[in-house]
């Protein structure tokens, strides 16, 4: 009978190891979005090739994606780190905080411009951002302007006869996206709310109790083409259907300009100076997230994160600045860099401050 007792024992201890080496890790996980990608991939394997740490897993889940994985808790099976092409959103901290993320801290690694990207073999194009936005919105003003219609446009000279005779297709990014949720921001929102026909539509609802969402809602009768989180899969289709236009982040047309050029907005293209100094319109920052319930418990956690924001890498003249990344003015860089070292955490209230 003792002789049972004590095997039984030993079981027990051993199935506890092995649920401890299980949920135990010794390589970061990294997701989030597919603009960031480059950069954080290339920075974990600069981790793994120069210290003794394991080179992190880096995943490309779209911004959203990778905020879903990350907030779903704080165990070992969850993200360490989450990148975004896009602030986290206050509803996704709150998320966090109810499943027991508590202490979150924030990181802007550098600028993007969203590119509108075309084949080099297309004829160049300047495009306005309403002009964009009457491509793309599910619902777009009647010609008298008195209401809204079902998006009828499926030749950019529909849109503005002094546009050329071709066809609308572009390929983008889809919901899950980071750059998806900026592109309908700075473009759907930004654009239709100076605009009567959906404002008065909005006051209506809003007397309702109800939210008006077209302002953002982006056509779904195979014009928009959702082209999932590889952005390099746009790169490969554009290349092939010359009329179409793709949409990501700028480092992959400065990657494979060989290929592709950029329409310009407003007169203007996506470059470094012009994301830096405001004038390309289409412009944003870059984030990742720490979630400092795993610092000490996943091996090189805080040593990747300072090798992110050094300036060997996100610098005037940083390695990422060679692979497409726009850098912070070196005052943010500092301010970024003192929030990693103390670990600031964000909180609600960062969410009502102006970013």
């Amino acid at each position: 009978m003792k002789k049972m007792i004590f095997t039984a024992a030993l079981l027990a201890v051993g199935t506890m190891a092995g649920m401890q080496t299980a949920n135990a890790r010794d390589q970061i996980k990294i997701v989030g979005s597919s603009t960031v990608y480059p950069f954080s991939s290339y920075t974990a394997e600069a981790l793994g090739s120069t210290t003794h740490f394991k080179t992190p897993v880096v995943e490309s889940t779209g911004s959203g994606g990778g905020m879903k994985l990350f907030c779903a808790g704080s165990d070992m099976n969850t993200p360490d780190i989450t990148n975004a092409s896009r602030r986290m959103k206050a509803k996704e901290f709150a998320k966090c905080q109810k499943n027991g993320v508590k202490n979150i801290t924030e990181m802007v690694v550098g600028y993007d411009g969203i590119a509108i990207a075309q084949s080099k073999k297309a004829a160049a194009l300047n495009l306005t951002r309403k002009q964009l936005m009457l491509a793309v919105a599910a619902e777009v003003p009647s010609k008298d302007g008195s209401h809204l219609v079902e998006n009828p446009y499926h030749y950019w000279n529909e849109i503005d006869a002094k546009l050329p005779h071709r066809k609308i297709t572009i390929y983008g990014p889809p919901t899950s996206s980071g750059t998806r949720d900026a592109f309908e921001d700075m473009i759907l929102k930004h654009i239709t709310k100076h605009m009567d026909v959906y404002t008065n539509l909005y006051k209506a609802d809003k007397k309702k109790n109800k939210k008006y969402k077209k302002f953002h809602e982006i056509r779904q009768d195979g014009v928009y083409v959702p082209s999932g989180e590889n952005d390099n899969l746009i790169v490969q289709k554009l290349t092939k259907d010359v009329a179409a236009l793709g949409i990501f982040g700028y480092s992959y047309l400065a990657e494979n300009t060989d290929k592709i050029g950029a329409a310009t907005i407003e007169g203007i293209a996506p470059a470094p100076e012009t994301v830096q100094n405001g004038s390309y319109k289409l412009s944003r920052s870059l984030y990742f997230y720490i979630k400092q319930s795993h610092i000490g418990k996943v091996p090189g956690m805080m040593e990747y994160a300072n090798l992110f924001m050094s300036e060997q890498m996100i610098g005037d003249e940083g390695e990422c600045a060679d692979i497409g990344l726009i850098p912070l003015p070196k005052k943010m860089r500092d301010h970024y860099r003192a929030n990693l070292k103390s670990l600031t955490r964000l909180t609600a209230d960062d969410f009502s401050k102006k970013h």
